[in-house]
């Protein structure tokens, strides 16, 4: 078991806004190489090296190299959770143009949260699975009770990745101050949506397009897009 860094490191680490940024721009679940990061920060390759090798020390993302490219993601789910309940604690930005407010209107709807839908999109989705008791709540955690119901009542079909992660649980989202579906079951959610051509990343970002199928989709599930 790789041993977990002391909570002084870790606030040591996020101390830094700028390496606070990075974890939130890697939120988005795909892996980056330094120069998109810096590009994005408007900082220089060698700044984001810094701050990315405090963050590797402080086991808050992995690096792995493609070629002579190193990737950066965050390290685990927890470390994506723990900058989500920062943003939640934190005011947003002030709007200062058309671009940012369609940026944040587009992150509200449907966004990813690490590997996972997030957003009004992804409250309305775990709305509907707990609705039709495809999830329920049991002494305080979730469970997954009726897979096979879930992807006949979505119309898709679900692949939970391996791992000791949990099935399901609930991870608290940002800007609707909900939980949405983590876990195994809300990453194979996404892929399974994604895969379908529900939903389309962006390039460059969080937010999710919601294709036409996917409106025509959801709307067949009561939920408005």
């Amino acid at each position: 078991m790789t041993e977990r860094p002391s909570l002084s490191e870790v606030g040591a680490a996020i101390a830094e806004p700028a390496r606070l940024r990075i974890l939130q721009e890697l939120l988005a679940g795909t892996p980056l190489p330094a120069g998109a990061l810096a590009a994005r920060l408007g900082l220089s390759p060698s700044t984001v090296s810094s701050h990315v090798a405090r963050l590797l020390d402080a086991k808050l993302v992995s690096v792995t190299s493609r070629g002579r490219t190193r990737l950066v993601t965050i390290a685990t789910p927890e470390v994506a959770e723990a900058v989500e309940s920062l943003l939640r604690l934190s005011a947003e930005p002030a709007v200062t143009s058309l671009a940012k407010h369609t940026q944040r209107a587009a992150l509200r709807e449907a966004r990813t949260c690490y590997d996972h839908l997030a957003g009004r999109l992804g409250i309305a989705v775990a709305d509907l699975a707990f609705e039709r008791q495809w999830v329920i709540e049991h002494d305080g955690s979730l469970q997954l009770i009726a897979q096979s119901d879930l992807e006949s009542g979505l119309g898709i079909t679900l692949e939970l990745p391996a791992g000791s992660r949990p099935e399901v649980r609930g991870c608290m989202d940002w800007t609707e101050r909900r939980p949405h579906l983590a876990g195994k079951l809300g990453a194979a959610l996404l892929t399974a949506m994604l895969r379908a051509g529900w939903l389309r990343t962006q390039s460059g970002g969080r937010s999710l397009n919601i294709t036409t199928l996917g409106k025509e989709r959801f709307a067949t599930l009561g939920i408005d897009c």
